[in-house]
């Protein structure tokens, strides 16, 4: 018997531990990832766990540092190609969730 996509999203989120589709969370237990997320497009549904544990992004914010800006602009450049993949991979979730 094949489950719906309705089944296979709920046990995907169950088991992730998320609040629900396409909301990341922090994983301060996880040994090398710092977040997880049920993605959702259409009807692929996938678990993505993404960022490096223990290190921080750079958000933009009010008075950051001219060293912060760069920083957040080559993890851009650097993962250009991939955030704009979309919600399916790691990098878009890692620049939407961290930086």
């Amino acid at each position: 018997m094949a489950r719906s996509t309705a089944d296979k999203v709920k046990a995907a989120v169950k088991r992730a531990g998320v609040a629900g589709v396409n909301k990341p969370k922090r994983t301060p237990s996880h040994p090398t990832k710092s977040h997880v997320v049920v993605a959702k497009s259409g009807d692929q549904v996938k678990t993505i766990r993404f960022g490096q544990q223990g290190v921080s992004g750079s958000p933009a914010r009010k008075g950051e540092s001219e060293a912060d800006k760069k920083r957040r602009a080559s993890f851009k450049a650097r993962h250009g190609k991939n955030i704009a993949k979309g919600k399916m991979s790691a990098a878009y979730w890692a620049d939407k969730a961290k930086w």
